[in-house]
């Protein structure tokens, strides 16, 4: 098939965020009175935008809160977040050189997330990302999230592509329906954020290491 741009998740896939996401949950957790969460917890819960982290964060820790006190953990939370959203995140090992080779086979890049597009272009620009992507579309930008297939084709329209003609990167369950709704090819990374393995969910690949990317992704371009 023809692949004219590559749409990438964010969290978990193009950027290792669980430090700096779950020292934000956990500082939102301590002003409600509770324990912090494990790395490993937080890894479980990234995936669904920042109101569902909390709330799964509150679940795990004594149960929900009323809706003031939920909104004022929210606040909390994206205040210490947006200043410190690049402290601990680090972009993943052998990224950039696929991007590199996208973009020199005249492939578009874009990323379709559920963080919020503001929260997701002051990471991009702060950890060295932001000039690789032509377009953001993020779990505010639009009345619906992933795994609803609107983003993504949102994604593509902003690229100027066809969307049948894009090829996406995921790390969680959210993004291969995501995928699957939008009836693309869906490349799922095995070192992101979900409960189980990303191969139980049926993605069309899995990559263990973004150096095993490129083959694939020529391969269904037909370039290889």
């Amino acid at each position: 098939m023809p692949v004219e741009a590559l749409i990438f998740d964010l969290d978990g896939t193009l950027v290792d965020t669980a430090p700096d996401l779950m020292l934000a949950t956990n500082h939102a957790l301590a002003l409600a009175g509770r324990e912090a969460i494990s790395h490993a917890q937080l890894r479980a819960f990234v995936g669904h935008g920042a109101l569902a982290l909390i709330r799964r964060g509150l679940e795990a820790t004594g149960g929900g809160v009323e809706e003031a006190e939920f909104k004022r953990l929210h606040r909390a939370f994206l205040s210490h977040y947006g200043d410190n959203i690049a402290v601990g995140s680090v972009v993943f090992p052998g990224l950039l050189p696929l991007l590199d080779k996208a973009r020199a086979s005249g492939m578009k890049l874009g990323v379709c997330t559920n963080k919020l597009e503001g929260l997701s272009h002051k990471l991009l620009a702060e950890i060295g990302l932001a000039g690789y992507f032509e377009a953001v579309v993020g779990g505010d930008t639009l009345p619906v999230m992933k795994p609803d297939p609107a983003p993504y084709h949102e994604v593509a329209r902003r690229l100027g592509v066809a969307a049948e003609n894009t090829l996406m990167f995921g790390d969680s369950e959210t993004d291969i329906k995501t995928a699957k709704a939008a009836a693309v090819p869906v490349i799922a990374v095995s070192f992101g954020y979900t409960p189980e393995h990303v191969s139980a969910y049926g993605p069309t690949h899995v990559i263990d290491h973004y150096d095993e990317a490129w083959p694939i992704v020529a391969e269904i371009a037909g370039l290889a």
